[in-house]
């Protein structure tokens, strides 16, 4: 904490303050995030806002990957872990509105992560920049983008460069299920349910008994061991000093992997797995109109909220509520939103590196990818405003 004050003290306040960073962290100063209500015309903005920004952070790279933007230091270089599944968003995003441009940005993204699979068969953690070893979660979700690539274009290459992540998924999984080598700090996860998701979805068309087992062995682990019966996960947190109180994001992630792993497998039990933390989520919502950035074992929140999280959460309500039609998780779903609207026009009247993102977190100097725009905020919104459309459009 020490340290953050004494960088953004140092370089925040002497030289940036202008432009994007007086626009943003003046209104987080002295506005609060509207909860009223912004009209369908409003969301559809909102869809197009994240695209063209999704746009901008893969057009401010060498490569064709995606970064994020940091109102101090910048463009990053691309993440081979969030490219991943932006393809799969702006893929999603692109067939539904005849988007061929799109495609294309896509398919050389992918040819970009098939340059640097690593040959174990992974994919790197953090930056390309960083030079890091290849990571079990950020391999999953590479496989999102491949797989939605191949779906698209029928090109095997994209399938057998996810075989081969996998083999190697499976042959580095621990006898008991989970992944500790080559798991972020070395440590096993639950939120490796969401690498369970893409392993199970890549395998209809793989068909390999092998994939399917490794998966669910992993879903199954997590079950047996880590959940809590009022539904909080152990080892949820991204951090080994905070592992008692995980944060929203990575929550959300173990959350959304049981759901699509339901779907998936036709598993009642993953299913249950995912709606009673988000269900306490939920009433959590409902009765206070926040969201904290962590959550201890009884639930009980604190720190600064992280947006990311909170748009990660809204998807997961509009899944269940896609399932059970439990108007609880539609209302809770689609008022959270309307927070993420509120916190994504802050940036509408800055330049093309801010115009249409999320940020990390509210306010903006929060714990969790303070003063930046990481790349995944806006992909889990544009993920949210658009499954939040097509719950829309069949209850028309």
């Amino acid at each position: 904490m020490i340290k953050s004050v004494i960088k953004y003290s140092g370089n925040f306040l002497l030289s940036p303050i202008h432009g994007d960073a007086r626009k943003v962290v003046g209104r987080d100063l002295f506005a609060s995030l509207s909860n009223g209500t912004f009209t369908n015309e409003d969301r559809l903005k909102g869809i197009e806002a994240c695209v063209d920004w999704l746009e901008s952070a893969q057009d401010h790279m060498r490569d064709d990957g995606f970064g994020s933007y940091h109102l101090i230091e910048g463009w990053s270089t691309s993440y081979p872990e969030t490219s991943g599944y932006i393809i799969d968003s702006l893929v999603s995003y692109a067939k539904q509105n005849d988007r061929k441009d799109l495609i294309e940005r896509c398919t050389k993204c992918a040819d970009w992560l098939l340059k640097i699979q690593k040959p174990s068969g992974g994919w790197q953690s953090m930056t390309i920049g960083d030079q890091r070893p290849e990571v079990v979660f950020n391999t999953g979700q590479v496989l999102r983008g491949l797989y939605a690539v191949y779906l698209q274009t029928g090109n095997k290459k994209y399938l057998e460069s996810c075989e081969k992540a996998m083999d190697w998924l499976c042959d580095i999984q621990e006898e008991d299920g989970a992944w500790r080598k080559h798991a972020f700090m070395n440590v096993e996860r639950v939120y490796d349910s969401y690498v369970d998701a893409p392993i199970l979805d890549v395998n209809t068309s793989s068909n390999n008994p092998r994939y399917a087992e490794k998966a669910c062995k992993n879903l199954d682990w997590i079950l047996s061991n880590k959940q809590a019966k009022n539904g909080w996960f152990k080892d949820c947190d991204n951090t080994l000093h905070k592992n008692d109180r995980p944060i929203l994001h990575t929550i959300a992630y173990t959350i959304d992997g049981f759901l699509d792993s339901a779907r998936l497998t036709s598993n009642q039990d993953y299913f249950t797995a995912a709606v009673t933390p988000a269900k306490k989520l939920l009433e959590i919502y409902l009765a206070t109109g926040k969201l904290n950035g962590r959550f201890n074992e009884n639930w009980k929140g604190s720190e600064n909220a992280i947006l990311t999280g909170c748009a990660q959460i809204s998807i997961c309500w509009l899944k269940i509520y896609r399932e059970n039609k439990e108007p609880k998780f539609l209302e809770g779903a689609n008022k959270l939103i309307n927070v993420l609207l509120a916190a994504q026009q802050r940036t509408f009247s800055g330049s093309e590196s801010v115009r249409g993102a999320l940020s990390g977190s509210y306010p903006i100097w929060g714990r969790y990818e303070n003063f930046a725009f990481p790349n995944w905020a806006t992909k889990y919104l544009l993920d949210a405003l658009m499954l939040e459309q097509e719950i829309i459009n069949t209850n028309v």
